[in-house]
């Protein structure tokens, strides 16, 4: 592998995760750009503490510049776009035009206008582009989809995933009024933030056919966009009973709560990424086969997405989140966030 120039557009705390996985896996050590506008040069750590105030760029010896044009000019062989998420479709349009591979952070947007516009621009370039999904990389997501996709639970016949957590412990160094989730000019707000259970949802069954969705800002926190949803997905299947798939999410829960659940009609799986625990119950209620992930970090799923794709860059595996399925993912939360507003429910 030959030394690659790596460009960063943002380096908070997401930006510095993937540029610390970036060097903890790549064989040649890349030269690293950036394209910052902020003036903190604080230096974060995995667990989402403050390292140190400064020295962020002298420690890992980065090359800063003022103007994202000018850093593509350097000819980038990867961008990552790890910017606010109103952002980065136009920088991955600027990154692809320039002959960049992409790693775009999730979302792909916070709105479609744009999104085809960059699919065809990427998929003529040839390049590789990713969306950063990492819970697709947890083992226990992948005994899931080996489980449903095997037969295990019988004919599925729902699924619930909730995910709720304080927005203003998200990160504990800042004020979260300032921050991405809490301002919709940012596109911000828990539908897109949260967005992870949408597309473990698009892994498994595909993209629904409708959505009908309540909620809204709810509580007090200073935020100008939704903190909670209810959704309801519905996928309708020509042989057998429509598929319903209900999701929860807030930016309010005390102690945060994260969990998924697959309903069969010869059993079910029940996953607390909280508590680190797994289970596939058979058709008696009784559990059949149990996982414990108390010694799983939770950079494994980061690092564990760094080597994929830095292995698809280099031809030798094929995306597990390409634009295109990223796009889906977005399409999904969009319906969402319409149905919320207008209350009705939502074609896809």
């Amino acid at each position: 592998m030959k030394k690659k120039t790596v460009l960063f557009a943002g380096l908070g705390s997401i930006g510095q995760r993937h540029l610390r996985n970036l060097l903890a896996v790549s064989p040649v050590p890349p030269r690293i750009l950036a394209y910052r506008t902020s003036r903190s040069d604080r230096i974060f750590t995995d667990d989402l503490q403050v390292e140190a105030e400064s020295g962020l760029e002298q420690k890992y010896q980065i090359e800063t510049f003022g103007s994202f044009a000018e850093a593509l000019r350097q000819t980038p062989d990867i961008t990552f776009i790890t910017n606010p998420t109103s952002q980065h479709l136009a920088f991955a349009r600027m990154a692809v035009r320039a002959g960049s591979h992409l790693f775009v952070e999730k979302p792909l947007s916070h709105e479609w206008a744009g999104v085809e516009d960059l699919l065809a621009e990427l998929e003529h370039s040839g390049r590789v582009g990713y969306v950063g999904y990492q819970f697709r990389f947890h083992p226990a997501f992948e005994h899931i989809m080996l489980w449903v996709k095997t037969g295990r639970l019988g004919r599925i016949a729902a699924l619930r995933a909730e995910v709720g957590e304080y927005l203003p412990w998200f990160h504990r160094y800042e004020d979260y009024r300032a921050t991405y989730p809490a301002r919709a000019e940012l596109g911000g707000g828990v539908v897109l933030c949260q967005i992870h259970e949408y597309d473990l949802l698009y892994a498994l069954f595909g993209v629904p056919q409708e959505v009908f969705a309540v909620g809204g800002k709810t509580s007090g926190l200073e935020i100008n966009v939704e903190d909670t949803a209810q959704v309801l997905f519905r996928y309708r299947r020509p042989d057998h009973a429509d598929l319903a798939a209900q999701v929860h999410q807030d930016f309010l829960q005390r102690p945060p709560r994260r969990n998924f659940q697959v309903i069969g009609d010869e059993g079910s799986i029940y996953w607390d990424y909280i508590g680190k625990t797994l289970q596939l119950f058979g058709a008696e209620g009784q559990p059949v086969e149990s996982k414990n992930f108390a010694d799983l970090p939770r950079n494994y799923l980061f690092l564990s997405e760094m080597r994929h794709f830095l292995a698809c860059v280099e031809g030798l595996e094929q995306p597990r989140v390409n634009l295109r399925d990223g796009a889906q993912s977005l399409r999904m939360a969009l319906a969402v966030k319409e149905s919320l507003t207008t209350g009705q429910v939502v074609q896809l």
